[in-house]
């Protein structure tokens, strides 16, 4: 039985915890319920909720009757008024994994006197930086020498690690710590050095910190709007992101209380992954198919789907797509895969749809003979108001909530408007420019150099983003199918208002309607607005 709570040792409650009860019953232990509510507890541990009973002292505290939750609060009132006990709420961070034996990392701002105390280095010290090494290697272990042991990288460091320094009681020697803090250490409050990149004074001035992450209306928390992580981030990394930006504003630091507002996972790439007969990941880069069946190295391996990273041997090398299609290519590859949220597969042959579209939304804007905008100082007709501003107010939307998919999509059906309403003439500059500044978000390089080929000399990132009216997001006719007797014989196009004696006049006019009436009587018109005609003959 150990003192500590949640460390897989019993905490000697047999009646009501299972692990109790099986030590209790090896060992011979008294097993007493205190909990009612289940079965015998001599059989088994009952773990369910229940009132107390056998649950009262010889100091005047009677818990018979009462829930858990009841009892547990009046424990601790009880204990409040003996003058033994106060009500407190603690809150523990485990990880036994903070120091790691390697170079990379921040050193601790910490030193060991010669009887191992270890001592705070004072702010007029800090920082603490790794010095410069001639190798990133471990000390080894020689297993013929017994006084040898494994040490850290930092160890062979000698005259960083061994200083001579005051503290307060006159000069002494002093021993750093050769391990280095994680990764995670510094991921924690990375995002408050970019506010502040370049104070050599401060973590981040605190003034920066309120205008840029601190409180605000809708978000009385503050802290960075959107975070945008893996699912594997939320356990770990937030939590310790969220010890550290707590302990921060607890010392006045920083202004917000919580480090980020909204987390967002996104799925994973996924990609083909192959396995041998021992079940050994292959490079999937080096299978080939042949009849269905696939082969690495003249034996066949089985081909499954996963995760694309390294321990699968699936991954694709972004620097390889890159440099056969673009940067933007991939980026708009990537957010057109799907939701944003889910795991998409990833298909190499598949990215040179993302490449044709950038290529014609480039022939929107320039000239590809001559370098110079391709665009014409025309008005927009009224089927180009309503691509332009369905596109507009579509991909706001869409890029408000993340959607990028289908922001691209639109964007795609907008191209490919303009190239077939502009086939061999030149599209207008109203119509591109918006474009453009759409397309930014996705595809940023292509985007900023046809804002430039267009004649603007700021970056478009200054630029307002195309809003739209609402009145080119309503149609103004619609077509209607025409049944006659049940079967549709002809499509009309009215005005959205029309009255239902234009919709009738308009469908017995419809020729192929006429030839399916002509000398039967018409017994019935039903109109069902915005949706179809149907005519009843005989």
């Amino acid at each position: 039985v150990l003192t500590g709570y949640g460390t897989g040792a019993i905490m000697a409650v047999p009646a009501h915890d299972d692990r109790d009860h099986e030590f209790a019953t090896v060992f011979g232990l008294p097993i007493h319920e205190v909990v009612s509510g289940g079965d015998d507890v001599q059989n088994a541990a009952y773990t369910g909720d229940g009132v107390l009973v056998n649950s009262t002292n010889d100091r005047g505290l009677s818990l018979d009757g009462k829930t858990k939750a009841e009892a547990i609060e009046a424990t601790i009132a009880w204990l409040a008024e003996q003058g033994v006990g106060e009500e407190k709420i603690q809150y523990k961070l485990r990880d036994w994994l903070f120091a790691r034996q390697r170079y990379w990392g921040e050193p601790f701002p910490i030193v060991y006197d010669a009887d191992g105390v270890a001592h705070a280095l004072p702010e007029s010290m800090l920082p603490v930086e790794l010095p410069e090494v001639e190798d990133y290697k471990p000390v080894s272990f020689d297993p013929d020498d017994a006084s040898t042991e494994p040490q850290p990288p930092l160890a062979k460091a000698k005259a960083w690690v061994e200083v001579r320094l005051d503290l307060g009681d006159g000069e002494q020697t002093y021993w750093r710590d050769t391990n280095v803090m994680p990764q995670w250490a510094g991921s924690s409050w990375y995002q408050l050095r970019y506010i502040d990149p370049t104070n050599s004074d401060a973590l981040v001035d605190i003034e920066n910190e309120k205008y840029w992450t601190g409180p605000r209306e809708g978000m009385p928390s503050g802290g960075v709007d959107l975070y945008v992580g893996g699912v594997e981030h939320a356990v770990l990394h937030l939590l310790y992101s969220r010890f550290w930006h707590k302990v921060l504003f607890d010392l006045g630091h920083v202004s917000s209380y919580e480090p980020y507002h909204r987390l967002y996972n996104q799925g994973y790439i996924q990609a083909y992954a192959y396995t041998d007969a021992r079940g050994v990941y292959v490079p999937a880069a080096e299978v080939e198919e042949k009849d269905g069946r696939f082969f690495y190295n003249g034996e066949e391996v089985n081909q499954e789907y996963g995760k694309m990273g390294k321990s699968l041997k699936n991954a694709v090398s972004p620097d390889e797509i890159c440099d056969n299609y673009g940067a933007d290519t991939l980026r708009v590859y990537e957010m057109s895969m799907g939701p944003l949220d889910t795991s998409r597969p990833w298909a190499t042959k598949d990215v040179v749809g993302a490449q044709r579209f950038l290529q014609r939304a480039w022939r929107l804007a320039v000239d590809e003979a001559t370098g110079d905008a391709a665009v014409a100082d025309t008005a927009l007709t009224d089927d180009d108001n309503r691509a332009l501003h369905r596109t507009v107010a579509g991909v706001r939307d869409d890029y408000a909530n993340l959607r990028d998919n289908t922001a691209v999509a639109k964007l795609i059906e907008y191209v490919n408007y303009l190239t077939k309403a502009y086939a061999g003439a030149s599209v207008p500059r109203d119509a591109v420019e918006p474009l453009a500044l759409m397309l930014a978000p996705v595809a940023p390089h292509i985007a900023e150099e046809m804002w430039t080929r267009l004649g603007h000399e700021g970056s478009l990132a200054h630029a307002d983003f195309p809003t739209f009216g609402e009145k080119w997001l309503v149609d103004d006719s619609v077509e209607l199918p025409v049944q006659v007797m049940g079967k549709v014989r002809g499509r009309i196009t009215v005005a959205v208002d029309a009255t239902r004696d234009a919709i009738e006049a308009a469908a017995l006019a419809e020729p192929n309607v006429v030839a399916h009436t002509e000398g039967k009587n018409i017994v019935k018109i039903i109109v069902v607005p915005g949706k179809m005609v149907n005519i009843v003959a005989k």
